[in-house]
């Protein structure tokens, strides 16, 4: 059986003779990405109100945040292997099925333990989907909108982080228990995602894998024309002839500059700090920035998730035109300014919070442009066709590490090091990533996966 992958695209870069369908696919896979970042970032505004509840100390708040990033690890570890058996679609329905059971649980809970339990079973199914939809997406998408196509699943994540801020922030009036509400509410896209699901078909290039040519092919001539499925049918095909990659494969010589590259992004796009933002942003506004309100925190969230959401939206229209490498040089830099800017102003009591809160909403800002949706996209498309999932599950897995290691440590590190210097951690994180990605990542705009291999294989 074919691993876990990203499709053959045409050497011609052939577009899509049905764009409006190809669109569809894109946008009920990606429902996981908003489920993704609602269930993700809802916690930032559920800790100020189960903090007080439970009467949480520092470590069980920690906890709490970071059960679903120990799911998430899970999930993605185990993605390639659950993909590659029953498929992406079923695989997803999987997910979609474990992000409702979750919600139940979570939005019921009567203890910590219960809460946490419910968070891991919803990191599985973000997991799960974190792997499996990009791929799904990329299997489905033709080389000349590949890289839009896949940071649709991008765009879905942020709008589900600018929804979870807004309905912690619309909730926040039942007091404590409106954290349930906060909880609950996902209910209803979990509903829509397994929906949504039933109505599209199983990716072509796991169809061919397993022995189904005439259910490829019919998929690809919804997408293609009839003489391009039959082209896209032979070269899979074709490629399906050469041994099935291996574990030692993925970790051969030849394979580890790629592979180095795809956990470097996985891992810089974490440890540059977002997620202290994302999942303690209203602990940090109310405990550390001067003068502020459990109410004011939730809407300056708000607006850190609608400047996350406008800029990603930016990011789209760009990353097919100026290519993955200057955007990812662009978000860097802007995002070590910020946190500078953010450092400085910690330590000069005369600021106003104001320029506090703008260095942050710019922080999140450049990430969203560049760190959010890019490495993504280029950890699709570096690797063979007969690793790729297996490489992509690795580099996944390291970026759910990362996460969980900085959400899991960030409240110590402000105890430790207070809270600016825990920005500026983080500030010369992301400088390290400028000179990283300066120095070693390649440029793959316009190019189809073929392409790309033939240039690393130079």
């Amino acid at each position: 059986m074919q691993a876990l992958s990203v499709s053959d695209n045409p050497p011609t870069g052939a577009p899509a003779q049905h764009p409006g369908y190809v669109l569809f696919l894109a946008i009920v896979a990606a429902i996981s990405g908003f489920l993704f970042g609602f269930d993700t970032a809802v916690i930032n505004g559920v800790l100020l109100f189960l903090r007080h509840q439970f009467a949480l100390n520092d470590l069980q708040t920690e906890v709490a945040a970071s059960a679903l990033l120990l799911g998430c690890l899970l999930g993605a570890a185990g993605a390639s292997m659950i993909g590659d058996r029953i498929g992406r679609r079923k695989s997803l329905l999987c997910a979609a099925l474990l992000f409702a059971i979750s919600t139940l649980g979570t939005s019921l809970a009567n203890s910590i333990t219960v809460f946490s339990i419910g968070r891991l079973i919803c990191g599985l199914a973000v997991g799960l989907a974190s792997v499996l939809t990009p791929v799904y997406i990329a299997e489905i998408a033709p080389a000349p909108n590949r890289g839009t196509l896949i940071s649709m699943n991008q765009l879905a994540i942020v709008v589900g982080i600018l929804a979870a801020y807004f309905v912690s922030w619309k909730f926040a009036f039942l007091g404590d228990s409106s954290w349930r509400w906060m909880l609950g509410v996902a209910a209803i896209p979990s509903l829509a995602f397994f929906v949504g699901l039933l109505t599209i078909p199983e990716s072509p290039r796991w169809l061919i894998g397993n022995g189904q040519r005439a259910k490829a092919e019919a998929v690809l001539t919804r997408i293609f024309d009839a003489q391009e499925a039959a082209t896209q049918v032979r070269l899979v095909e074709q490629a399906a002839t050469t041994d099935e990659g291996s574990w030692r494969e993925v970790f051969a010589k030849p394979m580890r500059k790629r592979l180095g590259v795809a956990l470097a992004l996985a891992i810089l796009c974490q440890v540059t700090g977002i997620n202290t933002v994302l999942y303690y942003g209203s602990i940090i506004i109310k405990e550390h920035f001067s003068g502020q309100t459990a109410n004011t925190a939730l809407g300056v969230n708000v607006i850190i998730g609608g400047t996350n959401l406008v800029c990603t939206i930016i990011a789209l229209f760009f990353l097919d035109r100026w290519g993955r490498r200057p955007i990812l040089l662009t978000a860097t830099a802007g995002m070590a300014l910020s946190l500078v800017t953010l450092v400085f102003a910690f330590h000069i009591h005369s600021v106003s919070p104001m320029v506090m809160m703008i260095s942050v909403i710019c922080y999140v800002g450049f990430f969203a442009f560049g760190m959010g949706p890019v490495p993504w996209i280029i950890i699709s498309e570096i690797f063979p066709n007969k690793i790729r999932g297996r490489a992509a599950s690795i580099a996944t897995s390291a970026l759910w590490t990362s996460t969980l290691v900085v959400t899991f440590t960030f409240l110590s590190l402000v105890r430790t090091f207070d809270i600016s210097g825990t920005f500026a951690i983080y500030a010369i994180l992301s400088l390290v990533g400028f000179v990283y990605i300066w120095r070693y990542v390649p440029e793959t705009r316009g190019k189809t996966l073929e392409q790309i291999q033939h240039e690393w294989e130079r």
